[in-house]
C-alpha cells in the first residue's frame, strides 16, 4: 500500500471509493508541470509544443496499455458521462439508419440510460431495456432475444457501482458482434480494480473514468476499436482523431496516463487481493456484530473486489449514515420531496422497498486499512440498534 494520503488524515473514514477516489499525490506531481511551464497547445509548431504533445502521447499510451489497446484507439474527454454519450450518441448517428435500435440494461449508469432516453425523444430510437436477476446481471439469452435486424449498439456496464456485480461482458459481446452490432462498455468502476483487456473482452467501445482510479475529475477516455464510424460529439478543429474537438488539456491527460501506469502496477502487485481481503474481513465483522440481521444485496462472487453492498435489518441506510459522521459512505437510496426510496438498482434486482432503504455501499480503496474496517465495523454496529422501520 502507498503512504499515507495527506486528505484523508484526520479526517472521517473514508468508505466512498466508488463514488470518487482521492487524486494519488503521485498523480498530481505528475501533472502539475503542464500547468506551468509546459503550458503550451500541442497542436502548435514550435517548441513550446514539444513537451505537451509528447506528454500526450505517453498518456494516450500509457491508457492503451492498461486496457491492451492501442493508442491510436484511445480518445480523451472530459468525464465519463461525456465518453458514454460519445460511444452511444456516435455510434447511432453513424449508422444512418432509419429506425435503429440500442439495447442496454435497466441498471446502468444514467450517462446510459439518460443518453438513450435522449435518443428515443429526439431522434426517434428505440431502445430495449434488459431486466437483470437477483444478483444484478444479464442473461445472455435476454440479450439474444433482444437484437433484432435494426440492433446498432448494445452498451452493458462491466460492473455496477453500487452492488459490484460483474457483468459477462465477453458473453455479451460475442453474441451482439455475431449479430453484426457494436457492443459498448462502461467500465467506469472495473478499470484499476481488476483486470480488463479489450481483445479478450471483444468489445468495440469501452469507456475509462479517471476519478475512479486516483486522476483528478474531469478527464476520462473512450477506447475506439480500429474502424468503428463515430458521429463527434463536439465539432471543431479535429482534435483526438476528429471526434472531439477543442484543445487538450494536457495536464489532466498526463494525470489519466499516470493513474493508468500506477493502477497496473497495483494489478500486478496482487493489489486486487488486499482490497479482497479487507472488504471481507468488513463482511465477516459486522455479521458477527449484527447476528441475523446482515443481508448482502448482490453476488458473493463475480463482483468488484472493493464493493460491500448490505442491508442491516431495522435501520434506514441514510439514518444509520448521518448518525455516524466518523464514516463517509453511501446507500443508494434517493429524496424525493422529503420521502426516501430505495436505490433503483436494488428495486431492478427484486429487493423490497424496506431493504433497500436499509442499504449502505460501503467502498473500500488504496489508502483503507485494517485499522480503518475495525473501526468502522464497531461504529456502524453500535449505531444500528438505534433505528428501526
Amino acid at each position: 500500500m502507498t503512504a499515507p494520503h495527506p486528505a484523508l488524515g484526520g479526517g472521517p473514514i473514508y468508505l466512498d471509493y466508488n463514488a470518487t477516489t482521492p487524486v494519488d499525490p503521485r498523480v498530481a506531481e505528475a501533472a502539475f508541470p503542464y500547468l506551468g511551464a509546459w503550458f503550451g497547445n500541442p497542436s502548435s509548431a514550435h517548441a513550446y509544443a514539444s513537451e505537451p504533445k509528447q506528454a500526450l502521447d505517453r498518456a494516450r499510451g500509457q491508457v492503451a496499455a492498461l486496457i491492451g489497446a492501442d493508442p491510436g484507439e484511445i480518445v480523451f474527454t472530459g468525464s465519463g458521462s461525456e465518453a458514454d454519450n460519445l460511444a452511444i450518441r456516435g455510434a447511432v448517428l453513424a449508422a444512418r439508419t432509419p429506425r435503429p435500435h440500442i439495447v442496454t440494461q435497466t441498471t446502468e449508469h444514467p450517462a446510459v440510460l439518460e443518453t438513450c432516453r435522449a435518443l428515443e425523444r429526439l431522434h426517434g430510437v428505440d431502445v430495449t431495456y434488459l431486466p437483470v436477476d437477483h444478483d444484478g446481471r444479464v442473461d445472455p439469452d435476454t440479450l439474444a432475444a433482444a437484437l433484432t435486424e435494426h440492433t446498432v449498439l448494445v452498451s452493458v456496464m462491466a460492473a455496477n457501482n453500487e452492488t459490484g456485480a460483474l457483468q459477462p461482458i465477453t458473453e455479451l459481446a460475442r453474441i451482439t458482434r455475431a449479430h453484426g452490432a457494436l457492443f459498448h462498455c462502461d467500465a467506469a468502476q472495473a478499470i484499476g480494480k481488476i483486470r480488463m483487456n479489450v481483445a479478450e473482452l471483444d468489445v468495440d467501445l469501452l469507456t475509462v473514468v479517471g476519478h475512479k482510479m486516483y486522476a483528478p475529475k474531469g478527464i476520462a477516455a473512450l477506447y475506439i476499436r480500429t474502424g468503428t464510424a463515430l458521429e463527434p460529439l463536439v465539432y471543431g478543429g479535429g482534435q483526438e482523431h476528429g471526434l472531439r474537438a477543442g484543445t487538450e488539456n494536457v495536464a489532466l491527460a498526463v494525470a489519466l496516463g499516470t493513474a493508468a501506469q500506477l493502477a497496473a502496477d497495483e494489478l500486478a502487485a496482487d493489489g486486487d487481493q488486499r482490497i479482497t481481503e479487507l472488504r471481507d474481513r468488513l463482511h465477516t465483522q459486522l455479521a458477527q456484530a449484527l447476528p441475523g440481521r446482515v443481508r448482502l444485496n448482490g453476488p458473493a462472487q463475480g463482483r468488484l473486489p472493493n464493493t460491500l453492498n448490505i442491508s442491516i435489518t431495522g435501520t434506514r441506510g441514510h439514518e444509520l449514515l448521518a448518525a455516524i459522521p466518523q464514516i463517509a459512505a453511501s446507500t443508494g437510496s434517493a429524496c424525493h420531496s422529503g420521502e426516501q426510496t430505495a436505490s433503483p438498482v436494488l428495486r431492478a434486482m427484486g429487493l423490497n422497498e424496506q431493504r433497500g432503504l436499509s442499504a449502505l455501499r460501503l467502498s473500500l480503496g488504496r489508502w483503507t486499512t485494517p485499522a480503518e474496517v475495525d473501526q468502522a465495523t464497531q461504529l456502524i454496529a453500535a449505531a444500528s440498534p438505534t433505528f428501526s422501520t
